[in-house]
């Protein structure tokens, strides 16, 4: 069984940072293909980043390209987004995904999620 426990979600003013931790434990899912998404109220879910062949590769959104870093500890199971000069466009519900074990794939159906921390910024 996947489990991921997103954390380090909380309120910061506009132009500040956070750093969310994503925590993976279990057997069943590609640790070499992992994502962080976001959803804002009343808007569907956007994939923000992602991190390939144990950080040989990784995607960002237009919207975040610049600002946020994503990067993993591999030793401690462990995925982040480091995000930077944040705006109150950032606010959301973040989630950490891991593809399923064998797969890789950005669609949602085929990702493990997490329960999500939420950022809010405010300007």
């Amino acid at each position: 069984q996947v489990q991921l426990v997103e954390s380090g979600g909380g309120s910061v003013q506009a132009g500040g940072s956070l750093t969310l931790s994503c925590a993976a434990s279990g057997n069943t899912y590609n640790r070499n293909c992992m994502h962080w998404f976001r959803q804002a109220p009343g808007m569907e879910r956007e994939r923000v980043a992602s991190i390939y062949g144990g950080s040989a590769s990784t995607y960002y959104a237009d919207s975040v390209k610049g600002r946020f870093t994503i990067s993993q500890d591999t030793a401690k199971n462990t995925l982040y987004l480091q995000m930077n000069s944040l705006k109150p466009e950032d606010t959301a519900m973040y989630y950490c995904a891991a593809a399923f074990y064998g797969g890789c794939s950005s669609n949602p159906r085929y990702n493990h999620w997490g329960q999500g921390t939420q950022v809010t910024v405010s300007s």
